[in-house]
């Protein structure tokens, strides 16, 4: 049976894995966006948002920067927090329509995005990050 106390290796790296699949999403929605700018546009216009492409340049650039410092685990607590926000008010604003199944699976899923990030806020990058690098230590002069 797989316990954290067992296997010390193990529990190392599954900060870093958990943070390497929760930025994929982030990323793969960035790409889709530079790929196809015309119906993402389209999309957020539909919904009424004023500056629908200031809006998707910010999506993107939120998305492709969150996405790599999150995974690098660079400023991961603030980065982890802003993807929660994201998060959440994507689904708000974007699958609220909950009667509809796959509007529902999408807002649900968000809110599960969320949530593991929040993890992120409150337990940190763990070992395999830049936050956690080791700062030189200073040498007394003689």
């Amino acid at each position: 049976m797989f316990t954290m106390n067992s296997t010390p290796n193990a529990a190392t790296a599954l900060p870093f894995i958990g943070r390497v699949l929760m930025a994929t999403i982030f990323l793969l929605s960035a790409l889709g966006k530079i790929v196809a700018p015309d119906a993402n546009l389209a999309y957020i216009a539909s919904m009424g948002l004023p500056a629908p492409v200031l809006g998707l340049v910010a999506a993107v650039m939120l998305e492709l920067v969150g996405s790599v410092l999150l995974g690098l685990g660079y400023r991961t607590r603030l980065v982890a927090a802003l993807l929660a926000a994201y998060a959440v008010a994507t689904a708000l604003i974007f699958h609220h329509a909950l009667a509809d199944q796959n509007q529902l699976f999408h807002f649900l899923k968000n809110l599960a995005m969320a949530g593991g990030l929040l993890q992120v806020v409150a337990f940190g990058a763990g070992a395999f990050s830049l936050d956690n690098r080791r700062a030189p230590v200073a040498t007394a002069a003689v």
